[in-house]
């Protein structure tokens, strides 16, 4: 068997995992651990232990980075001091396959005494785990998914999906927006397409470059080529922004108006009612208007309609948020 053959079954079989847990998951089950997490009053504690253990990091991260407090306790390490992590108020997410694994157990009881909510994230709903939580998630799996029957692939992919899930219909939940997300991602190329601001890296003041919509073409191509960024901003006589002429304008008009070009006014050949952005919009916000309309450059405006800047893509290039 080719592996591509061998790798793509393994991939149907992850696919059909999560489809079978999403068909068979309880309405009444998921909407008590639903209502659990949104009376949260404190942080949502998710324990693992092993490759569950793993699984139970990257939920708690995700919850984390999606605007639900959130941390991971190691069960393991529960016993030994970790359980310190626990207060009146959290609840705590246990994920298990088994539900019978004796760390995981061993921190049980300190959870039903401090009253915390307990949920478990479970292959077994027979088990001890699945008994003594308050609420128990179906995240079984057939034997046969898993190769020989004992290494956790499929069933570590449904924990981790269900868990995702739940974080996301938090966050759907509490209305969290982009500006919250980038709060939370300030470092490397997430946080810079979240945080940078179009203000941040437009060119203003003596950088950007405007003629009036009554200028002539000679005195436009001037202003394009002193000001370096291959366009200019066209205004009217009360400031307003009118138009404006790239590089791109220039050649067209060349092929058009062939020797007169330079005799012409700017309003003959400028493309009127370009497209523009506000300059507290995020940049990623105006990467998105270049890329839907094919364009490399975009005049910033206030309120108003005044010209205050101009953006061009290799600014973002630069930037990072490309």
């Amino acid at each position: 068997m080719q592996i591509k053959e061998l790798v793509y079954q393994e991939l149907k079989l992850q696919a059909q995992a999560i489809q079978s847990l999403a068909e068979r998951l309880d309405e009444e089950a998921l909407k008590k651990t639903f209502d659990l997490l949104v009376a949260c009053q404190g942080k949502v504690v998710v324990t693992g232990i092993g490759k569950t253990g793993i699984i139970a990091r990257k939920i708690s991260a995700t919850l984390a980075s999606t605007g639900t407090t959130s941390i991971f306790l190691h069960a393991a390490e529960g016993i030994h001091g970790d359980l310190g992590m626990l207060h009146s108020g959290d609840v705590v997410i246990a994920v298990s396959n088994s539900g019978n694994s004796s760390e995981m157990l061993s921190i049980v009881p300190f959870i039903k005494f401090l009253k915390t909510p307990l949920i478990a994230l479970t292959g077994n709903l027979n088990s001890a785990l699945a008994q003594a939580a308050d609420v128990a998630l179906d995240c079984s799996v057939p034997r046969e998914y898993e190769p020989l029957g004992i290494v956790p692939t499929s069933s570590t992919t449904v924990a981790l999906a269900l868990g995702d899930a739940l974080a996301i219909a938090l966050l759907k939940h509490k209305n969290f927006k982009t500006e919250d997300f980038a709060k939370l991602h300030p470092g490397g190329t997430l946080g810079r397409k979240l945080l940078l601001r179009v203000r941040d890296l437009m060119h203003s003041g003596e950088e950007l470059p405007i003629v009036k919509e009554t200028d002539t073409m000679s005195a436009a191509i001037l202003v394009i080529s002193s000001k370096k960024l291959g366009c200019t901003a066209v205004v009217d006589s009360q400031g307003l922004l009118r138009g404006m002429i790239t590089d791109g304008d220039l050649r067209r008009q060349l092929m058009e108006k062939k020797n007169r070009l330079l005799d012409y006014k700017v309003a003959d050949c400028m493309t009127a009612m370009p497209k523009t952005l506000a300059g507290d919009l995020l940049a990623v916000e105006a990467l998105n208007l270049m890329e839907n309309h094919k364009i490399t450059m975009l005049p910033i405006t206030d309120a108003a309609g005044y010209p205050i800047g101009m953006l061009h893509m290799h600014d973002l290039i630069q930037a990072g948020v490309i």
